[in-house]
């Protein structure tokens, strides 16, 4: 497989922390096969306390390997968003502010950005399935966005068939900043994001074989969602990082741009929204 020079790829949503999706080696040939690709970081999104902390572990043995907070809205009965809280390991700060580098040229150690997550998420409101708690969703949502606010932390949005709710939701949190992750809503609701918020929004592999509307270059962010979502032409595999590469393909043919200018803009969203 050939390497790729800079600015690189960023995968900026995926599970490949989860063991149970990914053995320990699975996790450590996909890392592999991905700087292969050029993707040179991945973001390991937690989505309960316990997964999160999975995430935190996992990113702290690896270079270029970062994760977040965040417990998922399926999850709104089981726990609370205050558990974070409750961690020493990602709330001094004093390792805030380094992990953020608020310093001019102010080194960022290893250690700090790894006990540290890079956002709050995945969090949000899913009412897809029959039974959601609307009432506990929108509870837990808004424990993740004040974390997020005190915590000067981007959020990574978990938004299904709940816009109506999510708006008004998020319009009391005016400080916070984020990504839509998989957008997967009309047209219409696209307009919102883009007009209504400062959002980025989340492309992946549902984008190259659905008609899902396609946001602006200059609020795309690409992600896997690995091991889902897994893109044109290797439907049918478990997805992985290194297929940021097709996704970023895919979107150049879409947008009649070269690939080096997909790479180049979507790597600066991503490190401008979680500041790696």
């Amino acid at each position: 497989m050939l390497c790729y020079n800079s600015p690189m790829l960023i995968d900026s949503h995926c599970h490949l922390h989860d063991r149970e999706f990914f053995t320990a080696e699975q996790a450590e040939e996909m890392l592999k096969r991905a700087h292969e690709a050029g993707i040179n970081k991945v973001i390991c999104i937690g989505t309960s306390h316990e997964d999160s902390l999975v995430a935190r572990d996992f990113a702290a043995t690896h270079d270029n390997v970062y994760w977040t907070y965040g417990i998922h809205p399926e999850k709104a009965n089981e726990q609370s968003g205050y558990a974070f809280r409750g961690c020493p390991e990602v709330t001094t700060e004093d390792e805030g502010r380094e992990a953020r580098n608020d310093g001019p040229e102010r080194p960022v150690p290893r250690k700090a950005i790894s006990r540290l997550p890079v956002a709050i998420g995945e969090v949000g409101l899913d009412y897809h399935y029959d039974g959601y708690d609307r009432e506990a969703q929108i509870k837990l949502f808004q424990e993740m966005l004040q974390l997020a606010q005190d915590n000067d932390l981007p959020v990574s949005f978990h938004i299904r068939e709940a816009y109506a709710d999510f708006f008004p939701v998020v319009a009391n949190f005016p400080k916070v900043r984020g990504v839509v992750h998989s957008f997967t809503d009309s047209k219409k609701t696209l307009k919102r994001v883009l007009n209504e918020t400062e959002f980025f929004v989340g492309v992946n592999g549902l984008a190259t074989y659905s008609t899902l509307p396609t946001p602006p270059l200059e609020r795309i962010l690409l992600e896997t969602d690995a091991p889902f979502l897994t893109p044109e032409p290797f439907r049918g595999i478990i997805n992985e990082p290194a297929y940021v590469r097709e996704i970023a393909q895919w979107l150049a043919t879409k947008l009649g741009l070269e690939f080096k200018i997909i790479e180049k803009e979507t790597t600066e969203n991503a490190r401008k929204l979680f500041r790696i």
